[in-house]
C-alpha cells in the first residue's frame, strides 16, 4: 500500500504555470486490512440490493395504472436517482477493497464528485417536491388530479434537475479552479468535496464558505418546502371533523415523513456535526448510509405500507410461478 501511495505522489501535470497532480489515491477503508473482503461482500449484496429494488421499483410502477399518479410519478423519478447515486459511489468502493491500486484520475474524481452531489441536490428537492405533492392529495383531494396535473409534475421534475445540476457545476467549477499539487492521498473512498480541499494546495476559504452558502440555501429551501407543506397538512386534518381523518392522513404521509428523517438526518450529521479529523471513520460510516443504506431502503419505506405495490408484486410472483410450472 505505501509503495502505491508513493509511486502515485510523483505523478503531476502541468497545467499553465501550476503543477497538478494527474491522480488520487483513495484509501477507502485501508486502516481494516483483515476487513477488505468481508466488507466487499457485504457492501456488493447492498449495491446488488439497491439496484434490483430500485429499477423493481421503476418496473412496478409503469407496470400497475393504478401506480400511474404524480406521487408515484415522483417516486419513480426518486428510484432513478438512487440507483444512479449509489452506482456512481458503490463500484468504485468495492473496486478499492480487492485491488491494490487505490488510484483515481483526475478527471475521474472530478466526474465522481459532480454525478454525486448532483443526484443528492436532486433527491433532497425530490422528496420537497413530494412533500408538496402530499400536501395538495391531503388539503385539496377533490383537486388533486387537476392541481397536480402530468404537465405540473414534469415541469416540476424537469426544474429539479437543472437545479441540481447549476449547483453541482458551480461547485465543481470552483474545485477545479485550486491547485492539487501532492500530497495526493484522500482519506475516504469517494471524491467528496470537504475531502478534495484538505488535498489542495490552494487557499480554500472561498472555496469551503462557497459550500456552505450553497448547502445551507438548498437545505433551507428544501426544509421550508417541507415544513410548511405539513404545517398546512396538519392544520387542515385538524379541522376536519370526520373520525380517523388524522390516521388516515398520516397513512397518506408516513413513508415520506420516514425518508425525509433519515435522508436529512445524514446530511445535517455529515455536514453539521462530524467536522473534525477524529470523526474521519465515522464520516466515512455516514457517508456509507447515505450513498449505500438510503437509497436500499427508499424502496422498502415506500412500499412496505403500499397496498397497490404489494399487490402488483404478489401478481408478478404469481405470473413468474405459472410461467416455471408450464
Amino acid at each position: 500500500m505505501n509503495s502505491v501511495v508513493s509511486s502515485n505522489r510523483s505523478q503531476v501535470w502541468n497545467e499553465g504555470n501550476r503543477s497538478m497532480v494527474a491522480s488520487f489515491i483513495l484509501l477507502a477503508f485501508s486502516e481494516f486490512p483483515n476487513l477488505q473482503l468481508p466488507l466487499f461482500l457485504v457492501f456488493l449484496i447492498m449495491y446488488m440490493v439497491t439496484v434490483l429494488e430500485n429499477l423493481g421499483m421503476i418496473f412496478i410502477i409503469r407496470m400497475n395504472p393504478k401506480l400511474h399518479t404524480p406521487m408515484y410519478f415522483f417516486l419513480s423519478h426518486l428510484s432513478f436517482v438512487d440507483f444512479c447515486y449509489t452506482s456512481v459511489i458503490a463500484p468504485k468502493l468495492l473496486d478499492l477493497l480487492i485491488v491494490e491500486d487505490k488510484s483515481i484520475s483526475f478527471e475521474g474524481c472530478m466526474a465522481q464528485y459532480f454525478l454525486g452531489c448532483t443526484f443528492v441536490i436532486i433527491e433532497m428537492f425530490m422528496l420537497a417536491v413530494m412533500a408538496y405533492d402530499r400536501f395538495v392529495a391531503v388539503c385539496n383531494p377533490l383537486l388533486y388530479t387537476v392541481a397536480m396535473s402530468h404537465e405540473l409534475c414534469s415541469l416540476l421534475v424537469v426544474i429539479t434537475y437543472i437545479w441540481a445540476g447549476i449547483f453541482s457545476s458551480t461547485l465543481t467549477y470552483i474545485l477545479l479552479q485550486l491547485s492539487y499539487c501532492g500530497p495526493n492521498v484522500i482519506d475516504h473512498f469517494c471524491c467528496e468535496y470537504s475531502a478534495l480541499l484538505s488535498v489542495s494546495c490552494s487557499d480554500t476559504s472561498f472555496s469551503q464558505m462557497a459550500c456552505l452558502v450553497i448547502s445551507m440555501f438548498n437545505e433551507a429551501c428544501c426544509l421550508l418546502i417541507i415544513i410548511t407543506s405539513y404545517v398546512f397538512i396538519v392544520v387542515t386534518v385538524i379541522k376536519i371533523p370526520t373520525k380517523g381523518a388524522f390516521r388516515k392522513a398520516f397513512s397518506t404521509c408516513a413513508s415520506h415523513l420516514t425518508a425525509i428523517g433519515v435522508c436529512h438526518g445524514i446530511v445535517l450529521l455529515l455536514y453539521c456535526v462530524l467536522k473534525s479529523k477524529s470523526s474521519l471513520f465515522l464520516v466515512k460510516v455516514a457517508t456509507v448510509f447515505h450513498s449505500m443504506v438510503i437509497p436500499m431502503l427508499n424502496p422498502l419505506i415506500y412500499s412496505l405500507r403500499n397496498k397497490d405495490v404489494k399487490e402488483t408484486v404478489r401478481k408478478l410472483i404469481y405470473l413468474k410461478c405459472i410461467f416455471h410450472s408450464i
